[in-house]
């Protein structure tokens, strides 16, 4: 009966352990494309959104399956059994959120003017990356313009603020660049700046859906610019 129940542990042990699987390789796509090791195509678009993405739903079953083995010696393997199904359970809810979130939001490329939207000049060809076309206010609620002649250092200190690195900056224009922290994807900033008016512009460098990052980014800037912000 012992060796029977230390093999059962050991079953359940590699069941709950095989959970870690999808969010151990996801930590690792990570550091592999910021690092420059793997490419964005290999360590988001393969591994992340799909291989890993697979792998939580196996992992999931894996966690489900190693629970209902520990119920023949559940005094013994109740610990591993439970946190198998728990964090499995948890790492394929946490991909599917993900998932969804990506594709909820507007497109990354966010303009307070749709009749003429700003460029982005120097800082990067317009239609870098095969971008759909810039959506507004119905898409994104606070892409709105600010209703103000703002100063360019004003401008530069909206930016800096909502994470941007500031490029160049003078009478009629403010730009920048950030990266966000998992994957390093770079987004762009313009702020045009005009007698009554002051426009801004988000765009993602590449075509890819991120959760309408572009979208919270001008709300947040377009926020700070306003009177009293």
């Amino acid at each position: 009966m012992a060796k029977d129940g230390v093999k059962g542990r050991g079953l359940v042990t590699a069941l709950a352990s095989f959970t870690l699987v999808a969010p151990v390789g996801l930590l690792l796509a990570v550091i592999g494309t910021r690092s420059g090791l793997l490419s964005v195509e290999v360590g988001y678009d393969l591994l992340a959104l799909d291989l890993l993405w697979r792998l939580s739903f196996v992992g999931a079953l894996a966690g489900v399956i190693g629970l209902i083995l520990s119920l023949r010696d559940l005094r013994r393997l109740w610990l591993p059994g439970l946190l198998g199904a728990v964090v499995g359970l948890a790492v394929v809810g946490g991909f599917v959120w993900q998932k969804r979130q990506l594709e909820a939001g507007p497109v990354e490329n966010v303009s307070t003017d749709l009749v003429e939207v700003p460029g982005f000049g120097q800082l990067r060809p317009d239609r870098m990356g095969g971008l759909q076309p810039a959506v507004g206010v119905e898409a994104c609620p606070g892409a709105v313009p600010v209703p103000t002649q703002v100063a360019p250092e004003n401008a530069v200190w909206a930016l800096q603020e909502a994470g941007f690195e500031a490029g160049r900056a003078g009478v009629g224009r403010a730009d920048g660049s950030r990266q966000t922290t998992w994957f390093g994807f770079r987004y762009d900033v313009v702020i045009r700046i005009r007698p009554g008016r002051t426009d801004i512009r988000v765009a993602a460098r590449d075509g890819r859906p991120h959760g309408g990052e572009a979208c919270r980014l001008v709300t947040a800037i377009s926020a700070l610019l306003r009177p009293g912000a």
